[in-house]
C-alpha cells in the first residue's frame, strides 16, 4: 500500500480516487471546490489545503483535470504540485492535453529528480464503476513499472506506449472517435423516426446490431434521456477534437470526419448546449431536421 495523492475530483477523477482509496491506499486530496471532496473524506480521504500539500504527503500524485490551464493552474506557484514534489516522487497526469505541454511538463518534473507519467484513461463512468477502466501510460520504463501496481487498482489494462505523450497522444486518437461515431449513431435514429419508426424501437434496433460499439451502447440512450450530470462535456469533447485536428495538422494526417463532426460541437455551444453530455450531438442534428426534441430545453 502507497501514500497516493489525488487532484482533481470531477465526476470521473472522483471515481478513480475512489478506486484507489478502495484498493487499501492512503489517500490525500484536493479540488478546487472542497464539497466534491466531502464523500471521499466520509470513506476515509484526508483534505489537503492544496495541491502542494497533497504533493508533500504523497509518493505518487495523480492529477485528473480538464486541459493543459487546469494542470498548469494546479502544478505552478508555490502552492502548486511541482513546489511540494519532492527527489523520488512520482507525478502521474490522468488530464488529457496536448502531447507537446506534456513533454514539457515531464522536463520540469525531472530537474527536481522526479518523474512523471502521462496516464489517461479510456472509458466512461460506467466503465469506471465496472471496473474495466483502460490506462494508457507514458513515460520512463522504470517509472511505469513502479506505477503498474497502483495503476491496476483503476483498470485491469494498463498499456506502456512509450515516453512522456505518447499516451496523451493515444487518448486523442481514440477520443477523436467517440463524437464522430455518437453523430453517425443520430444520423441513424432520425432516419429511422422520420420515416415513421418510433425513435424508442430505432434505438432499441441499432444497439442490438452490428454498430453496437461499447461507446453507442452505454451512450446510445442518451438521445431518449440525456442525463442529469454530463459524464463528458461539449466544451471537453471539443477539446479532445481540437487536439486531434492540430496533431493531424502537424503530422500531414487528413482528419475528415473529425473536422465535420467538430463543426457540430461548435453548433452545440452556439445552441447553449455547451453543458450536456456530448451526445447531445443528436439535439443538434434534430434541430436542423425539424424533429422535436427535449433534450437540452
Amino acid at each position: 500500500m502507497a501514500d497516493v495523492g489525488f487532484v482533481g475530483l470531477g465526476v470521473m477523477g472522483g471515481g478513480v480516487a475512489k478506486r484507489l482509496l478502495d484498493a487499501g491506499h492512503t489517500l490525500t486530496v484536493w479540488n478546487r471546490t472542497r464539497e466534491k471532496a466531502d464523500w471521499l473524506l466520509d470513506a476515509g480521504a484526508r483534505w489537503a489545503d492544496s495541491p502542494r500539500e497533497v504533493a508533500e504527503a504523497s509518493e505518487f500524485v495523480f492529477t485528473m483535470v480538464t486541459n493543459a490551464a487546469a494542470v498548469k493552474a494546479v502544478c505552478d506557484g508555490p502552492d502548486g504540485i511541482l513546489a511540494g514534489l519532492a527527489p523520488g516522487k512520482l507525478y502521474i497526469d490522468m488530464s488529457t492535453a496536448s502531447p507537446a505541454n506534456t513533454r514539457a511538463l515531464a522536463e520540469r518534473v525531472a530537474e527536481l529528480d522526479a518523474q512523471m507519467l502521462d496516464a489517461p484513461v479510456s472509458g466512461s463512468v460506467i466503465t469506471l464503476e465496472r471496473g474495466k477502466l483502460s490506462v494508457l501510460v507514458g513515460g520512463e520504463a522504470d517509472a511505469f513499472e513502479r506505477a503498474k501496481p497502483i495503476l491496476e487498482a483503476i483498470g485491469p489494462k494498463v498499456f506502456h506506449l512509450g515516453p512522456n505523450g505518447a499516451a496523451v497522444t493515444m487518448k486523442i486518437a481514440t477520443n477523436l472517435s467517440l463524437a464522430v461515431q455518437m453523430l453517425a449513431f443520430s444520423e441513424g435514429v432520425l432516419l429511422a423516426e422520420k420515416s415513421g419508426i418510433p425513435r424508442e424501437t430505432a434505438v432499441e434496433v441499432m444497439l442490438a446490431s452490428v454498430i453496437a460499439s461499447p461507446m453507442v451502447v452505454y451512450r446510445g440512450p442518451f438521445v431518449l434521456e440525456q442525463p442529469d450530470e454530463a459524464w463528458f462535456d461539449v466544451n471537453m469533447m471539443q477539446k479532445d477534437m481540437n487536439l486531434a485536428l492540430e496533431l493531424g495538422r502537424e503530422l500531414d494526417v487528413p482528419l475528415p470526419t473529425t473536422a465535420a463532426t467538430n463543426e457540430f460541437l461548435t453548433a452545440a455551444r452556439g445552441m447553449g448546449l455547451e453543458d450536456q453530455d456530448f451526445a447531445v450531438l443528436f439535439e443538434v442534428l434534430a434541430r436542423m431536421s425539424g424533429v422535436a426534441t427535449e433534450v437540452g430545453s
